[in-house]
């Protein structure tokens, strides 16, 4: 790794809008989703053998109160206490997010509004195997509780001896999970989309997952809805010359470690800055767990780029639109207003990254692959709908049917005049 200057930069490789558009693995989606349209469980069972070596026949498909139980006393207290102050700073947030139904009552006696309604039965997709995402069952089911959804069903993948991980239980539990079933991977989104035996379908699919489960959220998309198209993890970080380069190597690889497919991007007016954080970077490599994962993320996806100016560097990021956006400089809430196109900004240095992944209360769903020019994160909206309200009165209806039924007829619709007109004859 090198510093590069931003005139020399190849921004298509940091800018990836793709979620695998590959013909053959949306065949091989198309192919899941249909067996399990078809065979319903049956097919699940077949494919869970076949992709996961579990057999939900001796395990069961859905979870159990005592196994939910049974995680409880298998959980750390200190774990559970985070947990749970953890879910009371999501609450918080999400909850100045509601907003209520309104009425607009005119003098004429009409009334226009708007009904908010929240959805009645959500899917959520946890993954796991090897894997824990505790923070993700609280960062997708509590908005939905904030929201007043009623019903709230996950679907994650078992570990190799069917059993699921006791802390994504356990967070479950503490979100208000109704439901909790042993599916993973593409044929888990099929279970929420279109219902089994067991399984009722769901109105909306939220959560993150593999490029198979990010196709198959694509393919259902009209049967149900979806939160978004999840792809790999980004941070951008701007910092002058006030960051601490091992500050700033320990943010950086905090992504890179997600996957091999994740980018960190440094960007710095401070050539000093941006060479002494490649070395930090490399001397924090040696030590972490995930090491390999995180070096072919850092090499492929990587960069550390030079800037005139922190301007320079502010337009460069609403360019990219990053799903983490870390504004490390001297006077980071007078950036603020400069900040468009970014999925959360994270001001100074101590607000790194994972305080928003894990604990402050914003939401860690966030839009990537330069989706944050136009999508929010997940939010408490995303769990509602919105229903029109349309209460005219007879004097308003009278004194605006002329012109409704101009503008039907300008567009040939002779039965929409009609409707209005025949009230007065």
């Amino acid at each position: 790794m090198k510093v590069e200057d931003l005139k020399d930069i190849d921004l298509n490789r940091l800018t990836r809008k793709s979620y695998g558009d590959d013909e053959t693995l949306d065949k091989r989606v198309a192919e899941i989703l249909k067996r399990v349209r078809e065979d319903g469980e049956e097919g699940i069972f077949q494919m869970t053998e076949e992709f996961d070596q579990v057999n939900l026949r001796q395990c069961g498909l859905r979870a159990s109160k005592e196994e939910i139980q049974g995680a409880y006393q298998v959980v750390e207290e200190d774990f559970l206490e985070a947990l749970r102050t953890a879910k009371r700073n999501i609450l918080n947030y999400h909850e100045r997010q509601k907003r209520t139904s309104w009425m607009e009552p005119d003098s004429d006696g009409s009334i226009l509004g708007q009904l908010l309604l929240p959805l009645k039965r959500v899917g959520i997709y946890v993954p796991g195997g090897t894997a824990s995402y505790p923070s993700s069952v609280l960062m997708n089911a509590l908005p939905a509780v904030v929201a007043g959804v009623k019903e709230i069903v996950m679907v994650t993948p078992p570990r190799a001896d069917g059993t699921l991980l006791p802390e994504v239980l356990v967070a479950a539990a503490e979100a208000g999970v109704t439901e909790i079933y042993r599916v993973g991977g593409a044929q888990g989104i099929a279970a929420l989309a279109y219902g089994t035996e067991s399984i009722s379908p769901v109105d909306k699919i939220t959560g993150p997952g593999n490029i198979y489960v990010t196709l198959a959220k694509k393919q259902v998309y009209g049967t149900v809805d979806i939160d978004m198209l999840a792809g790999p993890s980004e941070i951008l970080i701007l910092a002058d010359e006030s960051g601490s380069p091992n500050e700033l190597a320990a943010d950086l690889l905090s992504q890179a470690e997600h996957d091999r497919l994740a980018s960190a991007i440094l960007v710095s007016p401070s050539r000093q800055l941006l060479e002494q954080t490649i070395v930090e970077v490399e001397r924090q490599l040696e030590g972490l767990p995930r090491a390999e994962i995180a070096r072919a993320s850092w090499q492929t996806y990587g960069a550390a780029i030079l800037v005139s100016n922190l301007d320079e560097g502010m337009d460069l990021a609403n360019q990219i639109a990053p799903e983490h956006f870390e504004l490390v400089v001297k006077e980071p809430y007078s950036w603020l207003g400069k900040v468009r196109n970014v999925g959360a900004v994270f001001l100074g240095r101590y607000s790194p990254e994972p305080v928003g992944d894990y604990f402050a209360g914003p939401n860690h769903v966030l839009p990537t692959g330069g989706t944050a020019r136009f999508y929010s994160p997940l939010n408490v909206d995303m769990f509602m709908k919105k229903v029109s309200v349309i209460g005219y009165s007879e004097a308003a209806l009278k004194r605006d049917a002329k012109q409704i039924a101009l503008l039907a007829r300008s567009e040939g619709l002779e039965a929409h005049a009609r409707a209005v007109e025949v009230r007065f004859k």
